[in-house]
């Protein structure tokens, strides 16, 4: 890996390139992909490899991108596989042939046939209207420079605002329009931060709407949901055309979206309250099914971030199904992404009620997660890979195992199994919650089982997670966890047990967004202090299932205790996320193929 040392030799020695060998770094055809070079050169975590294949370029740009790969390598920079892998290289290297002219050879082929050879997938994006050529004569090279001139800057820089792969309703209804908005804001000097807030803000008014009961709010609050969505898609295209990325931005934008749908969530729960409905369990439900939905895509995402091998006929068919235009669309759409959600409970909202928006929402996102989890196994029951430490280690900072599992792993240690840890985990989940199901509130069976859960938890952690479905054990973790809590909230049969639930699994499940986000910038999981110190996933389970069996008899005991717990819980998670992601100078992440959230 370069060190910043190394990274800062490389923006050297580009600076000694002429400006107009540098067109790559400023042209704005290249607009969605100078971002990539721009964190090769300045984040030490990038390797030289990155370079090569950050950005596709034009005959005038070759000779900036030669001496930055070549600085690069003076340094000693190694590159793995799978960073290559990300984009096809068009690097060249001057030779010179027998005649003594001068011709420009293109390592991508080379490279890309040595990564087929090792059964590495090679990403080879399509250029479009882009206009990509290493001319080997004066004739070629008029000819290239005809067709750069013949591209419209403004329309590729409008076209590589929106992300690459989204979803249909995004797609089509949103971001035909909504780029145009992106570039009046940038000509306006607005940041992609500001549209980020100005989103959220949409949304918290639209609850506000909701949680008046009355059909003129509920309309209300389902136009300005939309219109929050709106300006959830503006602030990320804005950050594409203006090249205005940042670490604060990344966050904002990751944390922001759970925190506008489950403050929704909370403002509709109000207004049926207000009509004489109680729904708050659905809303609770609903939260729980979708953050473990997310916590599904996530694990299995970094399962097999880096996995070698890895094919099987499952991915096979799919990749075959992908040739099929129409099945693309009606696969994204039966996920139910964030654009189609948001639409569907907009209009349900202006429409219905709350308690149908619910009861449609948890059935829609129950398909969803039976859809791509049954998937997500087979590919992994059929496919031959091998999962890396590194794997391991994410899963494992996933699971946000707490003092009891870590002492079950250390007291019973054990050889890697196929299949024990996804056992242990599913045994662990099911015993605590049909036991809190099936004693009811005020039992101390429930706390029995939790102690069985928080033993079995740390039999599933005790080795390396690299089984081929040992990423369900996160997902796992979070139903055992957040469903307990919402079992016995519903069945405390108190005034604000349901409302207060509801904030601390809000509170939880923020710590494990943050988790998520971290591994993903590569930075690793919150610190081991903070995991300990709010008790690990088991520990919380047994904490509110004693809470239940000590309080049952008390005037709003429960509730109270639900609420401490979710406070503490919250300011401790939100100092240190806010501490990391706005001082420590972590790298943003940004989702630049629009996977679908």
């Amino acid at each position: 890996m370069r060190t910043a040392t190394d990274a800062a030799a490389v923006t050297a020695e580009l600076a000694t390139v002429p400006a107009h060998e540098r067109v790559a770094l400023v042209d704005p055809r290249f607009i969605g992909h100078v971002h990539a070079l721009r964190l090769a050169l300045t984040d030490p975590r990038f390797p030289a490899a990155a370079v090569r294949g950050a950005l596709s370029v034009q005959a005038e740009a070759r000779t900036a991108l030669v001496r930055a790969v070549t600085a690069a390598e003076r340094t000693g920079t190694t590159a793995p596989t799978g960073s290559a892998a990300q984009s096809r290289s068009v690097a060249v290297a001057e030779t010179t042939a027998t005649d003594g002219t001068a011709t420009a050879h293109s390592r991508v082929d080379d490279l890309a046939a040595a990564l087929d050879a090792e059964g590495v997938a090679v990403h080879r994006p399509e250029l479009g209207v882009l206009v990509a050529d290493v001319p080997a004569d004066a004739e070629a090279q008029a000819a290239a420079r005809d067709a750069v001139a013949a591209v419209d800057d403004e329309r590729v820089r409008l076209r590589s605002a929106v992300k690459a792969r989204d979803g249909f309703f995004t797609t089509f209804c949103i971001s035909p329009y909504s780029r145009y908005i992106a570039r009046w804001c940038a000509r306006r000097g607005l940041t992609p931060n500001q549209v980020t807030t100005a989103s959220l803000l949409t949304a918290l008014i639209a609850a506000a709407c909701a949680a008046t009961g009355t059909r003129p709010g509920f309309v209300s609050a389902g136009v300005l949901l939309v219109a929050s969505f709106v300006l959830d898609c503006t602030d990320g295209q804005l950050a594409r055309y203006s090249l205005q990325y940042s670490t604060l931005g990344a966050w904002l934008d990751a944390t922001f979206d759970r925190a506008k749908e489950y403050a929704y969530y909370a403002g509709l729960a109000l207004g049926a309250a207000r009509g004489g409905d109680d729904v708050w369990a659905l809303a609770l439900g609903a939260m729980v099914l979708q953050t473990c939905r997310h916590v599904v895509d996530f694990a299995f995402n970094e399962a097999n971030h880096d996995a070698t091998g890895n094919t099987s006929p499952t991915a096979a068919l799919s990749g075959r199904l992908d040739s099929v235009g129409w099945t693309v669309w009606v696969r994204r759409m039966i996920v139910l992404p964030i654009g189609e959600r948001w639409a569907m409970i907009a209009v349900l909202t202006a429409f219905t009620t709350p308690r149908i928006t619910f009861y449609v929402l948890l059935i829609g996102c129950a398909l969803a997660a039976c859809y791509t989890t049954a998937g997500r196994v087979l590919r992994s029951l059929t496919r031959r890979a091998e999962r890396t430490d590194r794997a391991a280690r994410a899963l494992a900072e996933l699971a946000d195992s707490g003092p009891p599992a870590e002492l079950v792993a250390k007291a019973a240690p054990r050889k890697a199994s196929s299949y024990l840890a996804p056992l242990s985990a599913a045994l662990g989940a099911a015993a605590v919650l049909a036991g809190t199901a099936a004693a009811g509130f005020g039992s101390w069976v429930p706390v029995g089982c939790a102690v069985l859960y928080a033993v079995l938890a740390g039999v599933a952690v005790a080795a390396p997670l690299k089984g081929p479905l040992d990423w369900l054990v996160p997902p796992l973790f979070r139903a055992a966890e957040y469903g307990t809590i919402l079992i016995l909230a519903a069945y405390a049969e108190m005034n604000g047990a349901l409302p207060a639930a509801f904030g601390l699994v809000a509170a939880v499940a923020y710590h494990h967004y943050d988790t998520v986000y971290r591994i993903r910038g590569g930075t690793g999981a919150p610190p081991r202090r903070l995991v300990r110190a709010i008790g690990g996933h088991e520990g919380r389970t047994v904490v509110v299932t004693a809470a239940a069996a000590l309080l049952h008899d008390q005037n709003q005991g429960f509730t109270i205790a639900l609420t401490a717990l979710a406070a503490v819980i919250a300011l401790a998670v939100l100092i240190e996320s806010i501490r990391f992601w706005v001082s420590s100078g972590a790298p943003a992440v940004h989702d630049e193929t629009g996977e679908p959230a």
